[in-house]
Parts: structure tokens; sequence; C-alpha cells
């Protein structure tokens, strides 16, 4: 599946969309409502647990604050592709029985992912090996961050200077834990870089895909370069899962978010 930032109303140019608002604040309830009218059944939400819980609460008492946070979701619960936690680097091995008794705790009609930040969880030592080994038993994703290539990038414009201040750097760990691996790709404004750092992941889709269903988001610093970077990637995409099809059209001049 591949994310795209800008939609039309009608979403007629993705089947999926990274839903990142939801980490800053709790959506209104009409807006939660529009992104219902402006879907259709056959497309997914992959939405961020709100900073209250995975940041400041550390998932620890806030079960107010899921509560509310499904509650204000709910009518978009059949087009729910994902929720996932987006930890902090603070958040660390000493947490992860926090993490087992927060996940526990969800309902269990939705599929869950688990971003880390921490180094250890990256050391591929006892401390990664318990995280995947714990987020498998609970058939919970481990979401793959790859900022490579915005990292590599020559920092040349603020959008490039701002990604590499704030999108963590670590090691990618292209590591399946349940049924739906998601990846989100960082790319930069150097689409031949970009290509480059793109290709592992083309066996690694084509190979996840047998078994799983994968879900791919594609970022850049300047969104508007994010229709370029899908058209960089599509056609080694389509001879890796030619089930893809032809790239979609993507206008920039509405957003769903």
């Amino acid at each position: 599946m591949i994310k795209i930032s800008k939609l039309t109303p009608n979403a007629r140019h993705v089947n999926c969309v990274e839903g990142n608002t939801t980490l800053y604040a709790l959506p209104k309830a009409e807006i939660v409502d529009r992104w219902f009218a402006q879907t259709s059944d056959d497309f997914r939400f992959c939405f961020k647990f709100p900073a209250t819980i995975s940041h400041q609460a550390a998932l620890r008492n806030c079960d107010d604050l899921v509560q509310a946070f499904f509650t204000r979701m709910s009518p978009l619960d059949a087009r729910i592709g994902q929720y996932w936690l987006q930890l902090p680097a603070t958040f660390g091995p000493r947490d992860l029985s926090a993490l087992w008794q927060f996940l526990d705790a969800l309902p269990k009609t939705f599929t869950y992912g688990v971003e880390v930040r921490h180094p250890d969880f990256f050391a591929k030592g006892e401390s990664e090996i318990q995280l995947n080994r714990g987020l498998h038993e609970r058939g919970v994703n481990r979401v793959i961050l790859d900022s490579r290539p915005v990292h590599a990038a020559i920092p040349h414009t603020e959008a490039i200077r701002d990604a590499q201040r704030k999108k963590p750097k670590v090691p990618v760990h292209a590591v399946v834990t349940a049924n739906h691996p998601m990846v989100r790709f960082i790319g930069s404004d150097n689409m031949t870089q970009n290509r480059q750092f793109f290709a592992a992941w083309l066996a690694k889709l084509s190979l996840w895909q047998q078994t799983t269903t994968p879900y791919l988001f594609l970022h850049t610093p300047d969104i508007a370069q994010a229709p370029e970077l899908v058209d960089t990637l599509w056609a080694d995409l389509r001879n890796a899962l030619p089930e893809i099809g032809s790239a979609p059209s993507i206008p920039q001049q509405s957003s769903l978010f």
C-alpha cells in the first residue's frame, strides 16, 4: 500500500494514508466524519496514537485517553488499516513491561504497530530480541523507519535541513513480527539517490507480499515532491510487484488532512 500525503477529496489516487495529525491532537468529530465521507470502504487509514499517550504518559495510567481516542475515531473503525505507537527515544528496554501491558489491554478488533527509537532496540542484543519476541507473540507489527536517504542528502534547502534535524537516524532492521509490516521510507530531493536506497526494499516487499500485506509509506521533506518520488520508484515497484498496476496520478491541490 502506498501513502502520499496530498490526496484528492475522494482519495482515488492511493489506497491508504498515514495519519500523522493524530499524534499532535485529537481530531474534531466533524473532521473524522469528513474523512469517512472522502473515502470508500476499500480505503485504509493508519493513525498514530496521540503523543499524550505515547510520549507524555509513556503508556502508563492513560486508559481514559485511549478510550477517548478510540471513541473519536470510531466512525472509521471499518477502514482502519493499522493503529501504531511511535515511541520516543527515551522509551527503552526497562519500559517494555509497560508496552506489553498497554498492548494487551487494547481492543482485539484492530491491527497494531510499534515504532521504537531507543538505540538498544537496534543493537541486535537481548533488548531487541525481547522487543521482537514480544511483538511477535502479540501479533503486533514492528514499524520500520528508513531515513537513510534524507540523512544522506546535501542539506541545501530548509526542508532538508529541518528533516535532518527531526527525523531519527536509526539503523534499518527489516523485521517482520506480524502480518502487516509497515515501511516508512523518507526520501530526499535527490531522486537518483532515493532509487538507489529503495532498491533493497524491492526484494523485501516482494518476499513479504507472499505471506503478509505490507504497508509502504513514502515521504519527502517537501511534500510537493512526493508525486515525483512515487513516479521515480513506481517502475521498479511494478517490476517487483506487478499486481500494483499503473502509477497513480496525484494532484497536489487538495488534502485529506
